[in-house]
């Protein structure tokens, strides 16, 4: 792509995110759908019976549907400040025998509302085949790793130990909320139809010579013919803008659930458990040669937090439309509607090509759980001590103290982790040194049914889903060119 150097680029563009997506916000893909919603109003009035529009006018119409003479329309809104009647009259020109009919009866609203319902339909569907794929890499990420046990944490400072695929899950189940939340959003999208200058449509009533079910019957045909099911029951102006804001919310769920799953991981890079993958000529720092910043992961967070905190836009502008409409509306949705779509696709972008290349490091896993294990298995040392005759209010005292103590050296004096002996050596425990550490050989046996978990997640919960969807991921694009 050439860049211009010499203005601000935008970085969602130019960095971040897919050619697919930017497409769809593209001002070709704008400005072709309104000519789409031009010539649905047209052929369904011609189809109606109205008689002001022919045949001829609506091939017309179709003929020039993609060769968008730009400079017409760019020149015409110099003069007039209305793009939409900029390119009214440009597709005028390109049309003359059907000059007089195109947009017969509409509001701009009819084309920008509908236009910018239709570009969502189709943005979505790529967010949805990205989150699928994301799924689909976390799954086997944690099939791959279901009975690996690692430290837990909670408050991050160590827990019982988990399994790094049941830790996995728990990113799936939030990405699965996302698909949720986007079928449900696919299932109540509308189109705005032809509602009129005000929602009343009162220029179609004349247009029909008062005739009511034919002014509801060209509203359902437009909307069909623009690929929808239905429209809007009742609208302003413009369609509800609290469905814009329904919109930001559901994209910025996925920004939630990828910041998570980023932050984790840049907290386990830091522990040297997991982390990102790592090219071979890759440079983490201009300084210190030897760093693997989690970059990858670090980037996520930041697209992800802007995405997040787009909703509040949409709510005061939804919160702020007065009566049928204003226009305070238009300048922000210009940017807000486009960059929820670009954020949400650079953030799964990024989770997917996280997610397809993870790196896990057993060993080091394994020298983390020996240096906390000695505290976590003091509730097992316990039951087993009661086991053998002794009093369990006992023997937690005592646990208790000579646990305190071994903490003390590790914290203090940077000593390993002693507890274990020093439980062996106190005669008041029914049990040698030896056999301690005997019963913390079995790292699986303090991970509950982490393992069992995983399986049972994956078979019932997220394999239905992957099947039910197997073909609308494959083939997506998870190359990061920068």
């Amino acid at each position: 792509m050439e860049r211009n150097r010499d203005i601000y680029q935008e970085p969602l563009v130019s960095r971040y995110t897919s050619r697919e997506m930017q497409r769809l916000f593209s001002e070709r893909y704008k400005f072709t759908h309104w000519r789409q919603c031009w010539i649905a109003l047209a052929e369904a009035q011609h189809e109606m019976g109205l008689t002001a529009v022919s045949a001829e006018m609506v091939a017309q119409m179709k003929a020039h549907a993609d060769d968008i003479n730009f400079e017409v329309a760019e020149t015409k809104e110099k003069e007039i400040r209305h793009d939409v009647m900029a390119h009214v009259f440009a597709y005028g020109q390109q049309c003359p025998l059907a000059e007089p009919i195109i947009h017969l009866g509409a509001t701009s609203q009819f084309v920008v509302c509908n236009t910018d319902l239709m570009v969502q339909r189709e943005a979505m569907q790529l967010i949805r085949a990205a989150l699928l794929r994301a799924i689909a890499n976390l799954a086997a990420f944690a099939r791959k790793y279901a009975g690996l046990p690692t430290l837990g944490y909670t408050h991050y400072q160590a827990a019982q130990p988990v399994t790094v695929g049941k830790r996995t899950t728990l990113y799936i189940q939030d990405l699965l909320m996302d698909l949720d939340a986007i079928e449900h959003w696919q299932h109540q999208l509308k189109a705005r139809g032809v509602k009129g200058t005000v929602g009343t449509q009162a220029t179609f009533l004349e247009l029909f010579a008062g005739d009511h079910e034919k002014v509801r019957e060209l509203d359902r045909r437009v909307a069909v013919k623009l690929g929808f099911e239905q429209s809007f029951a009742v609208t302003g102006q413009t369609y509800p803008r609290k469905w814009d804001m329904k919109t930001a919310e559901t994209l910025a769920g996925i920004g939630v659930s990828a910041h998570k799953f980023a932050v984790d991981l840049r907290l386990l890079a830091n522990l040297k458990v997991q982390e990102e993958p790592f090219e071979s000529k890759q440079v983490g720092s201009s300084a210190m040669a030897y760093k693997r910043n989690p970059m990858r992961a670090e980037r996520t967070c930041g697209l992800a937090r802007k995405l997040m905190n787009l909703p509040v836009n949409f709510a005061a502008t939804a919160g702020s439309q007065w009566f049928e409409r204003t226009l305070d509306d238009s300048a922000i949705r210009r940017m807000d509607i486009a960059q929820a779509f670009l954020l949400a696709d650079a953030v799964l972008r990024l989770y997917i090509n996280i997610s397809d290349h993870m790196v896990v490091y057993p060993k080091q896993i394994e020298r983390h759980l020996q240096e906390e294990l000695p505290f976590m298995a003091t509730e097992k040392i316990l039951m087993a001590c009661v086991a053998r005759g002794e009093s369990r209010q006992t023997m937690h005292e005592l646990i208790r103290e000579h646990s305190v103590a071994a903490a003390r050296e590790v914290k203090q004096n940077g000593r390993d982790n002693d507890l274990l002996q020093r439980l062996g050596e106190d005669e008041r425990v029914p049990f040698t040194t030896a056999e301690l550490k005997k019963l913390l050989t079995d790292y699986i046996s303090f991970t509950g049914r982490a393992e069992a978990q995983t399986h049972e997640f994956l078979d019932e919960i997220v394999a239905p889903v992957l099947q039910t969807h197997a073909g609308e991921f494959e083939h997506r694009d998870v190359t990061l060119e920068v």
